[in-house]
């Protein structure tokens, strides 16, 4: 998964309060003391590692579209650093003794299902999938990090660091635009498209989780109700139609 890759937007998503309470308080040794709340945060890596591996391996085919040399390079040079946002995920999972294929198996089939509904024609939809589509899912680890005891939430936000993708795809994207006005209207098709896949594969998902969706309604990680979670989904819709503007596109 690539990050947010934005700035603006990331410092509003991952907003905190001054001061931690509950389990935001709590380091991995005292918060994993509770079942439920372990068995959350060992779905919440599998889900992000499963997904850092998926976007390496769309990276690398999306490569195969670009039109340059240099374009190749770079995407090259992204896909590598989702496979080592990968292998952290990977590696944190069997230190706290589990096994990630496990770990990564639930979550297989909706992103699996999720990059075959949204497979891209071609360059131009490959970037504002990468830029658009990944960057709703970090929008959504970013609100429950800030809920997570302090080595997950460290882990959480160190995998979601900008790859450089986003300032890619919005140079190309707008470039792309300015050549032939008509893009502009496919593409920001497209991006609603992803949108709304995006969304109904994390409710899916987030529903058929038992931990996981204890977790967002406030019976594990403390901050959360019902409420809130619609409050988290009205922030992710307004970060999303903030990077449409960015990359020229009405949301």
């Amino acid at each position: 998964m690539t990050s947010s890759d934005s700035p603006d937007n990331a410092a509003e998503i991952s907003e905190t309060p001054a001061a931690r309470t509950g389990v935001a308080a709590m380091d991995w040794a005292a918060a994993s003391a509770d079942p439920q709340y372990r068995a959350a945060v060992v779905d919440l890596l599998g889900a992000l590692a499963y997904g850092e591996l998926a976007a390496f391996e769309r990276l690398a085919e999306d490569a195969k579209l670009a039109p340059t040399m240099g374009d190749k390079a770079e995407l090259a040079k992204m896909a590598s650093a989702e496979f080592h946002h990968f292998e952290r995920l990977r590696d944190r999972l069997a230190e706290i003794g589990e096994e990630p294929t496990q770990a990564m198996e639930p979550f297989v089939a909706a992103y699996d299902g999720f990059h075959k509904q949204t497979a891209p024609s071609d360059w131009l939809e490959g970037l504002v999938k990468a830029y658009v589509g990944d960057s709703i899912a970090s929008d959504f680890y970013r609100e429950v990090a800030a809920r997570l005891d302090s080595d997950t939430r460290a882990l959480v936000l160190a995998v979601l660091d900008d790859t450089g993708h986003g300032g890619f795809a919005v140079e190309k994207v707008r470039a792309a635009i300015e050549a032939d006005p008509r893009v502009g209207g496919r593409l920001a098709l497209w991006a609603r498209r992803l949108m709304g896949e995006a969304l109904s594969q994390s409710q899916r998902v987030v529903a058929d989780r038992d931990a996981l969706s204890t977790m967002l309604v406030g019976g594990v990680a403390d901050g959360f109700d019902l409420a809130e979670v619609g409050r988290m989904f009205s922030r992710i819709t307004e970060a999303h139609t903030k990077r449409m503007a960015a990359l020229g596109l009405a949301a």
